[in-house]
C-alpha cells in the first residue's frame, strides 16, 4: 500500500484522515501499521476522515473506528459525497461533511456545507452526541452526557452534563437551553462550569457565549 492511499495530519483540532481507493480491509490494516510507528502521536485525537466519492458501508466505518479506539483515537465525523456512504455514517452516529457542488463556471466553493442534527431524546449519563455542524436537542441532557459540537449546541431542556460547542475552534458558537447548569460549559478553547447554588428554576431560557475572552450566560434572546 503507498502512503497517498491513507493520509494521516495532524491539525490544531485533531487529526484529519484521507482515504484513497483500495480494499478497505487493506487500506485499514496499513492505516493501523502506520499508528502502530507513531508510538501513541495522536493519542487523544479526534478525527475527520474523507473518504470522497467512494462508497463506504456503515461496517467499515464502523470497523475503522474501532481501529482508531485501539490507538485511543476517536473518529468523529466523515466527509463524504456518496449517497450511501452519507447514509452509513449517519446510521453509525457519526457527524457528516457534506462539500458543496461546483459552481456553474467550474470553479469549486472553499467551505464546505456541514449539516446539523436534531436529537428528540434526553441524553443521559454515558451517552455522548458528536457532530461536526450545530447539534439540537429536544430533551434533557443529564449529569455524565455530553455534546461536542462543531458549531451551536441548542438544547429545549435542562443542561446539567458537558457541552462543548464550537468544537473545532469557533469562538462565535453559542450554547441555548431552558436551563443551563452544566459540570462543564466549552465554547472553543474557553472553559466555564456553573456557579454553586443556581435555582431550580431560572427566569427565562438562557444563551452561553464568548465575551471578551470569557465565556457569560444571559437570557436567551437574539443578538445582532
Amino acid at each position: 500500500m503507498s502512503e497517498d492511499q491513507v493520509i494521516i495530519k495532524g491539525t490544531r483540532d485533531g487529526v484529519a484522515l484521507t482515504i484513497g481507493e483500495g480494499p478497505w480491509v487493506e487500506l485499514v490494516a496499513g492505516l493501523e501499521t502506520r499508528l502502530r510507528s507513531t508510538a501513541g502521536f495522536f493519542k487523544g485525537a479526534r478525527v475527520l476522515m474523507d473518504v470522497g466519492a467512494r462508497t463506504v458501508l456503515q461496517p467499515e466505518l464502523e470497523q475503522t473506528a474501532a481501529a482508531l479506539a485501539r490507538y485511543d483515537m476517536t473518529l468523529v465525523s466523515v466527509i463524504s459525497t456518496n449517497a450511501e456512504t452519507q447514509a452509513a455514517a449517519r446510521e453509525a452516529g457519526l457527524g457528516l461533511v457534506v462539500p458543496q457542488p461546483a459552481r456553474p463556471d467550474g470553479e469549486a466553493k472553499t467551505l464546505p456545507f456541514v449539516e446539523g442534527i436534531l436529537l428528540r431524546r434526553t441524553l443521559r449519563s454515558g451517552q455522548v452526541a458528536r457532530h461536526e455542524g450545530h447539534v439540537a436537542v429536544i430533551g434533557d441532557v443529564n449529569a455524565g452526557a455530553e455534546i461536542i459540537a462543531g458549531g451551536d449546541v441548542i438544547v429545549w431542556g435542562k443542561v446539567r452534563g458537558i457541552v462543548h460547542a464550537g468544537a473545532m475552534g469557533d469562538e462565535n458558537a453559542v450554547v441555548c437551553a431552558l436551563y443551563l447548569a452544566p459540570m462543564q460549559l466549552r465554547i472553543g478553547p474557553h472553559i466555564a462550569r456553573a456557579p454553586e447554588g443556581r435555582p431550580e428554576r431560572p427566569l427565562a431560557p438562557e444563551q452561553a457565549f464568548v465575551r471578551d475572552g470569557t465565556i457569560v450566560v444571559e437570557p436567551w434572546t437574539i443578538r445582532d
